[in-house]
């Protein structure tokens, strides 16, 4: 018997979205879409004078997996640099393609499991984290 796709830990975590308010006067914004699933992100962010994320909001149009992540992402990303951030979704690109050292690369991120097998869901679930440093990189 298969694995159920969407587990009730991957719903229970998509209606938990953080930051859906829209920040007031961010220093970047970006939005992307998904061309394999059709699903859009926006992210805008507020950077400290360290260049790390003091606040952001979010926008997410996505299916379960792209929810579940933008949930994961939102949760773990105040605090972090670009280049946190960058190593992170290298991270999650490694675990996603089968390298379960990487399992750490960003919190919670196991919730996710069952999309591993199935590269479709990849871009879902890479979405927030491509769009976060998109965000990040209209600062400069």
């Amino acid at each position: 018997m298969t694995a159920p796709l969407y587990t009730r830990d991957i719903l229970r975590l998509a209606a938990t979205i953080p930051f859906l308010e829209r920040i007031d006067e961010p220093d970047g914004e970006a939005e992307r879409r998904s061309p394999t699933c059709g699903s859009r992100m926006a992210v805008a962010v507020k950077l400290d004078e360290q260049g790390r994320i003091a606040a952001l909001s979010q926008r997410v149009e996505a299916c379960a997996f792209g929810q579940a992540s933008a949930a994961l992402m939102g949760a773990g990303a105040v605090g972090r640099s670009e280049a946190d951030v960058r190593e992170s979704m290298r991270g999650i690109e490694r675990w996603l393609s089968g390298d379960d050292a990487t399992a750490q690369s960003w919190p919670g991120l196991a919730v996710l499991d069952s999309a591993r097998s199935r590269i479709g869901r990849h871009a879902a679930i890479l979405l927030p984290f491509v769009t976060l440093l998109a965000a990040i990189d209209e600062v400069r």
